[in-house]
């Protein structure tokens, strides 16, 4: 018996940590002051909580509770660092400082959105602001950080570190800007808030396709920028993310595996947030001012309007494509534009140009490209090639349902 409430109590501090860590990491550095810091009290507090939940139970508000525990944590490790070192007067100011704020009104509501806004702050570098955000937001690795932008994990730890320096040296605030501050700082804070919303949509890598929490967060942020916030470009992302979500239910069976757009179950999509992000759409488009998320709004909005696969619209798929890479010319892009020409002209159509990216040396490491060209090879009869970008796909491919599902394409073929 004594085993089983103890693994029940495990379960729930593993959820508290799953749901409410990064809400707490921001508000322990919004009270702190220190990435480093914050971040030790938070595991301190954890480690507390295993302990005397047992016999107090949870506490009916466990952020509150591990937020005042996270202070105690802290102001005990600046005692400790203070009796032996030599920059003693300032840890006791600091030690002083946090003895006397008054913890009892909790401000949490805007601490992510304000830690996104540090951590994009124009001060630091910008190849640094958006994996510093997700690691610190969003808790994801530096392996997960590094799948997301095609760099290694290396690369992106030292960004982190040095990012965390900058903002310590250099006193950077943590808060909103200023509405006179905010376009400046804008279209990192939507890259980081989309880079968030797509974690939790699409997993870069473990067993389930989703994590809930990330993309509930993503459009929290969203909504509460669109208020301090209303431009095109704000009520674009929010939209994008919206009609996203909106398919959810439909893009994972039963069992848990993945369900292509085309496969999907139309009658499962929420309506309601079709009707809120397509509405979103035509307000940042008449605007006059819409850029990238907006016209990748615009996008999902004509896969959302269509009434199955075969309806879509795939000739306006692809003009807002030519749009969107005149304005942000990636590869990535590219690939999404040539999977739209494909079917609009046809598999060869779509498999050049997938095979002009990849010649020209872009997204080798991307499990996505190399698995359209496996699609579009196989739609035209090329067994062995699609055999060889199948097995490419799945070297590289990190999701436990993607994973399943190019396994299964691969053997279709070897029935072939």
């Amino acid at each position: 018996m004594a085993e089983q409430v103890r693994e029940a109590l495990a379960a729930q501090v593993a959820q508290v940590y799953r749901e409410q860590s990064r809400r707490i990491l921001a508000t322990l550095i919004r009270l702190l002051g220190d990435f480093d810091l914050a971040e030790e009290a938070l595991h301190e507090a954890f480690f507390v909580a295993v302990e005397r939940w047992q016999d107090a139970g949870v506490p009916d508000n466990p952020r509150a509770w591990l937020v005042s525990v996270g202070r105690f944590k802290a102001i005990e490790a600046l005692r400790r660092r203070a009796r032996f070192a030599a920059s003693q007067a300032a840890l006791l100011s600091q030690l002083e400082q946090l003895e006397q704020d008054d913890w009892s009104v909790e401000d949490v509501q805007d601490d992510r959105l304000r830690l996104i806004f540090t951590c994009c702050h124009p001060a630091l570098a910008a190849d640094a602001q958006v994996p510093l955000t997700l690691r610190e937001i969003c808790d994801l690795s530096t392996e997960e950080i590094a799948r997301a932008f095609l760099v290694s994990p290396a690369t992106i730890a030292q960004r982190i570190v040095r990012a965390k320096a900058k903002i310590r040296d250099a006193g950077i605030p943590y808060q909103v800007p200023e509405l006179s501050e905010l376009p400046e700082r804008l279209e990192s804070v939507l890259r980081v808030i989309y880079l968030v919303f797509n974690e939790g949509y699409s997993a870069s890598m473990g067993a389930e396709l989703t994590r809930d929490e990330l993309t509930r967060e993503a459009i929290r942020l969203g909504y509460l920028l669109l208020e301090l916030l209303p431009e095109a470009e704000v009520m674009g992302l929010l939209a994008l993310m919206l009609l996203h979500e909106s398919r959810r239910t439909a893009r994972i069976s039963a069992t848990g595996e993945l369900i292509l757009l085309d496969e999907q179950d139309r009658s499962l999509w929420q309506q309601d947030m079709i009707e809120e992000g397509c509405a979103l759409v035509e307000r940042g488009l008449r605007s006059g001012h819409a850029g990238p998320f907006c016209l990748q709004a615009a996008i999902a909005a004509v896969h959302a309007e269509a009434a199955s696969a075969e309806q879509t619209d795939w000739a306006q798929i692809v003009g807002l494509y030519d749009i969107l890479l005149r304005l942000q010319p990636s590869p990535v892009i590219r690939l999404n534009r040539a999977v739209a020409l494909a079917q609009r002209d046809g598999p060869a159509a779509g498999l050049a140009q997938v095979e002009a990216i990849l010649s020209r040396g872009d997204l080798q490491d991307y499990h996505l490209a190399h698995a359209a060209r496996a699609d579009f090879c196989r739609q035209l009869g090329h067994i062995a090639a699609a055999r060889e970008s199948y097995q490419h796909a799945l070297a590289l491919a990190r999701q436990g349902p993607e994973r399943r599902f190019l396994e299964q394409r691969l053997a279709e073929l070897g029935s072939r």
